[in-house]
């Protein structure tokens, strides 16, 4: 699962956090995640979900390293089926070891999280990569996706891999369009879990204001390579009377190797 929680903020009102958090762990619970990677989710966000949800271990650092309290690209598995082998948080800039720095035209710093996860049962390893590209800077998404990439390229090895997150982009933009169809050194291909499931369900938008679907936002994405089978991708449209639980819906993906 791939799930833009939206960040803790007063100005959200009714929809803020408080009035979504047993909402968003509500979703999580039912769907059943064995990895979830989130975007948004500061600090004490994860907290919330880490005690509303049981079972799940949690990495990842703060996208800035002033404040420890903010927003996350974290990676939670199930700890009943999964060891983490290794894991790291780097930031999309041209210091991407340094904590806070900001690339390109992007609006804030940005982070991915990836997480080598050993299967306890066939000690079988999946490389996890979770990001969010900046929603302001076309430049900073591309040149960020291309991070993301070169990172994956040395980190996979001979690993199914998984790529996720809130890309801010649509199918055929630029930084989606490098991802699509990307080649590691070992000859496997990256694709869209949406290209090959065989089923898809939920709307194309991934995108709410918190009550309405907003068309035509189809920018949250799970690609994969190409040694690993998508049964279903589904975009949850959950929601409570009230409201969705973020203004994102989640995208589900089951699949293996």
């Amino acid at each position: 699962m791939s799930f833009n929680v939206r960040y803790d903020t007063a100005g959200d009102g009714v929809d803020g956090w408080s009035h979504r958090r047993r909402l968003v762990a509500g979703i999580i619970q039912y769907h059943n995640p064995d990895i979830i990677g989130v975007q948004e989710a500061m600090a004490h966000q994860l907290r919330e979900l880490e005690v509303l949800l049981d079972g799940y271990e949690w990495v990842g650092d703060p996208r800035d390293s002033v404040d420890a309290g903010g927003e996350h690209t974290a990676i939670g598995y199930r700890a009943e089926r999964f060891d983490c082998a290794a894991t790291n948080t780097f930031w999309l800039s041209e210091q991407p070891a340094e904590p806070s720095s900001v690339g390109w035209d992007a609006a804030y710093p940005r982070v991915a999280t990836w997480a080598r996860l050993r299967d306890r049962d066939t000690d079988d390893d999946l490389l996890c990569l979770n990001t969010h590209l900046d929603h302001q800077g076309a430049d900073a998404r591309v040149e960020g996706i291309e991070l993301v990439l070169d990172h994956l390229d040395s980190i996979a090895r001979d690993a199914p891999a998984v790529l996720m997150g809130d890309f801010n982009c649509v199918v055929g933009e630029p930084a989606y369009e490098r991802a699509e169809g990307h080649e590691l050194p070992d000859g496997r291909r990256l694709v869209d879990a949406r290209d090959i499931a065989t089923v898809t369900h939920g709307p194309t938008t991934s995108r709410t204001d918190f009550h309405d679907l907003l068309p035509g936002m189809g920018i949250d994405h799970v690609f994969v390579t190409e040694d690993v089978a998508v049964d279903t991708r589904a975009v949850i449209a959950d929601r409570d009377d009230d409201h969705y639980g973020s203004d994102h819906l989640p995208v589900v993906v089951d699949c293996e190797s």
